[in-house]
């Protein structure tokens, strides 16, 4: 527990801790990429080591489990494993993954030696294999009495990199029958009293059931839900330390109110809809709060650049998008409308992920979904903020961008003139011509969806907005909002709503015109709206109506 050592903020979450232990012995979590996994098990590891038991009061007295600790406090040897550490090629994995272990198996008998004899030191050292070390471990612990607590951070990590870069043959091969990842979970079960496990997908969890059938997964459980992760309250209470310390500057509620369409809105479980707050992305919360600290302002780029590691990865889930019954895919739909209605599987072998209705499951726990309603038995599984909205668009313009490249310096002085001087007619044709060009892209199916997903790729690159889609306006959902940035583009002089038509080319002719009359009925009634006014922040609105006639642009005017 540096955190606490070295007197840094911490946000208490040892309150959990006598839930864990009321959960059976051996645990499952699964939780997106920086939502403080790493340092709630450093919390974990500080609270139940008993080498580190005399340090109680120093770490964990002024935190919510000092003053209300457990009889496990500080009653166990741990073993602590990160397997994000593994890397290499193919080849060299299983050996890396033996001497990985073995130096972690190595330190924590030096943590221990003096509760082992000099001869078991000794012999334990000299062994090689990480496997031995395990055998000789189990046994002499149980010999002597001493309960052995598991933890493994990340216990998907290289097995997901294997999936994506090697793909399925490799990693079942890791997996199932003989492979070397599965015996080493085989030996783990029985060894240790308790296991707490931690990562970013089930897949890894399924395959390895077969060989580890004792684990209780917790991903889903209500009773967790804010385990990790921010919420609004924690968020408060920190900016208002800093506040009070002199070192941050500011309206803290104002601050809150341009995080949460970036950083939050997280739900884990079906039953904490409308009990549990929504969740902020911990990472997140602090980059922004760096940046504020440091220059007194906001970040001009809300997402934080460092996470472009994780959009590298999540940009290989593509890959695993087939097309489905629709021949659109889940990525593509959900893009293009901000959700899906489906079921969530809480586990799922890797063979099945190319299943559509398996796909919203993965992106749920990548945290490219988050659960927002229900609708029968299934749940409404949503795009939570804008940083993820943001990832998904990047994903649709850069398949658009392979399939016809669009000079993208050319549309960002198109969109300089939109947002300043109010001139948006050539970047709207400029997008519906590339979209006419690129016929890869409405091969598979036009309609109104399609010509939104395009628009709202390419209008994502416009910086000077927050491209919205299907914003609730009025009793009605206008197919897309551009929002001013004010706060980090000042001048910015003008808004926009556009509404998108499209008729089959044998249509047009007669239905033309009713439809533009609805599209303008309905496009007058989203800006006589309440709630326009303070989106737009003084900016002039511009409601646009575009109609299309199959891939072409037909009409386009301003109302």
């Amino acid at each position: 527990m540096e955190v606490v050592e070295q007197n840094q903020y911490y946000v208490d979450k040892t309150m959990y801790l006598p839930l864990l232990e009321q959960q059976p012995n051996n645990l499952f979590l699964i939780r997106p990429r920086r939502f403080g996994k790493s340092i709630f098990l450093s919390m974990m590891r500080a609270y139940y080591d008993i080498s580190q038991k005399d340090a109680f009061q120093k770490r964990f007295g002024n935190l919510w489990i000092g003053k209300h600790p457990t009889p496990l406090q500080g009653t166990y040897q741990m073993v602590c494993l990160d397997f994000s550490r593994v890397g290499g090629d193919i080849a060299s994995l299983s050996q890396n993954f033996n001497s990985y272990c073995s130096i972690e198996l190595d330190s924590f008998m030096r943590s221990y030696r003096d509760a082992y004899s000099t001869e078991f030191v000794e012999t334990f050292f000299a062994s090689k294999q990480a496997s031995d070390k395990l055998n000789m471990l189990n046994s002499e612990a149980r010999r002597l009495g001493y309960p052995l607590y598991l933890i493994i951070d990340e216990y998907d990590n290289f097995t997901n990199v294997v999936l994506n870069e090697q793909g399925e043959d490799i990693y079942h091969a890791l997996t199932h029958a003989s492979g070397f990842y599965r015996e080493i979970f085989k030996k783990f079960k029985g060894m240790f009293e308790r296991i707490f496990m931690i990562g970013v997908s089930p897949v890894t969890l399924d395959d390895l059931t077969s060989g580890f059938n004792i684990g209780w997964n917790i991903s889903t459980d209500p009773l967790f839900n804010m385990m990790l992760g921010f919420s609004e309250v924690d968020v408060r209470e920190m900016f208002r330390y800093y506040q009070d310390a002199g070192q941050l500057a500011g309206d803290i509620e104002a601050m809150i109110a341009e995080m949460k369409p970036w950083y939050d809105n997280y739900c884990f479980a079906e039953e904490s809809l409308g009990r549990d707050p929504k969740m902020f992305n911990c990472d997140m919360v602090f980059y922004y709060l760096r940046n504020y600290m440091n220059s007194g302002t906001s970040p001009r780029q809300m997402i934080d650049p460092n996470t472009r590691t994780d959009y590298n990865k999540m940009k290989k889930l593509i890959q695993l998008d087939k097309l489905d019954g629709d021949r659109k895919g889940v990525l593509r739909r959900i893009t293009e409308e901000g959700q899906i209605v489906a079921p969530l599987f809480t586990t799922f072998p890797a063979k099945e992920l190319v299943k559509a209705e398996i796909f919203p499951s993965l992106l749920f726990y990548y945290g490219m979904l988050t659960i927002t309603a229900t609708r029968g038995d299934r749940l409404v599984l949503s795009i939570p903020n804008n940083n993820v909205r943001k990832q998904y668009y990047e994903f649709m313009l850069e398949e658009y961008q392979n399939r016809n490249y669009l000079n993208l310096n050319e549309l960002a002085d198109l969109f300089y003139d939109m947002a300043y001087d109010g001139r948006w007619r050539e970047s709207l044709e400029f997008i519906a011509h590339a979209y006419k060009e690129n016929s890869s892209v409405r091969s598979a199916i036009e309609g109104e969806r399609n010509i939104q997903g395009f628009f709202t790729a390419y209008l994502s690159v416009n910086g000077y907005y927050l491209t919205a889609p299907e914003v609730e306006l009025n009793h009605g959902f206008c197919d897309l909002f551009l929002m001013p940035d004010l706060l980090h583009y000042d001048g910015v002089a003008h808004s926009y709503i556009l509404e998108l038509k499209y008729l089959p080319a044998k249509d047009f002719e007669v239905k033309h015109e009713a439809q533009w009359q609805e599209a303008v009925a309905q496009i007058k009634g989203y800006a006589a709206g309440g709630r326009v006014q303070q989106l737009v922040q003084g900016t002039q609105l511009h409601c646009i109506v575009m109609q299309f006639s199959g891939c072409e642009l037909m009409r386009m005017e301003e109302i």
